[in-house]
């Protein structure tokens, strides 16, 4: 299984957002961070926002802050919204399949197991949890744009 770019980015915007809470996160310290170009985060954010995962606030003092505790937003649930569809293989979809082994095939049960498993891991993490080691990642991180993040370096 490999996720996506855009899911690796959306979970570190609500992971940066739980670093700077309870400030507003701006789309350019994402992008800076992480080297990409605003377009995109633009579009995680706002993927973020519809999903009920952060608030947005346009403007000049705008950007985005978690809709509700970092302890309270799974990882898996972050994956589900921006990875679509899970079907590892075409047999997982009802709608798509033309295997002709499917009910009698170990494989498609083995891998749906597989993804079960990998799923619960990610149900059972947090954005709290991702975000826990806070001193390491803001040390990691440093100032963005002259905005530093010195008061916030305390680990909790």
């Amino acid at each position: 299984m490999k996720l996506t770019r855009h899911t690796n980015y959306a979970l570190r915007a609500l992971q940066l957002a739980a670093l700077k809470a309870p400030e507003r996160v701006r789309v350019e310290d994402v992008a800076s961070i992480h080297g990409l170009a605003r377009p995109h985060i633009v579009k995680i954010v706002h993927k973020l926002g519809r999903g009920g995962f952060i608030v947005t606030q346009r403007g000049r003092k705008g950007g985005f802050t978690l809709a509700r505790p970092a302890g309270e937003i799974s990882v898996g649930a972050v994956v589900r919204l921006t990875e679509g569809s899970m079907d590892l293989v075409e047999c997982f979809d009802p709608d798509e399949n033309t295997c002709p082994l499917l009910g009698v095939c170990h494989l498609s049960v083995a891998l749906h197991r597989a993804m079960r498993a990998f799923m619960d891991v990610l149900d059972d993490l947090t954005i709290a949890d991702i975000s826990a080691n806070r001193g390491a990642l803001l040390e990691r991180i440093g100032p963005l744009d002259g905005h530093s993040f010195e008061g916030m370096r305390d680990e909790h």
